[in-house]
């Protein structure tokens, strides 16, 4: 259960750090560039922790998918980027794979 905590927390490190890096503005501004930095550290470390119980590639796509889900939440309220409808129906697909490897995947017990 601890991994999932670790891997929650990697990705919401992660949504952080992209943020921050495009409000440094190519990292020309001092605070937002080392939040991302210091997102990005914290999101690979905790990364890491999870790849000792859960297999590479699982990991990487449960962290890539909820955090392409995350950032573009994210991006939706705060910078008002919209999206279209096969925008929604693929980051719909993304939930889906997400939620498929979690219920039926024996990879995870590895």
């Amino acid at each position: 259960m601890l991994t999932y905590v670790y891997l929650a927390i990697a990705v919401v490190a992660e949504v952080i750090g992209t943020s921050a890096l495009k409000a440094s503005d190519g990292f020309t501004r001092l605070g937002p560039s080392l939040l991302t930095a210091a997102s990005y550290a914290i999101a690979f470390y905790l990364l890491s922790l999870t790849l000792r119980v859960m297999p590479t590639g699982v990991a990487y796509a449960l962290w890539s998918g909820f955090g392409i889900v995350l950032i573009s939440l994210v991006s939706y309220v705060w910078s008002h980027q919209s999206l279209d409808g096969p925008a929604i129906a693929g980051l719909g697909l993304i939930i889906a794979g997400v939620v498929v490897i979690n219920l039926f995947s024996n990879s995870l017990s590895h």
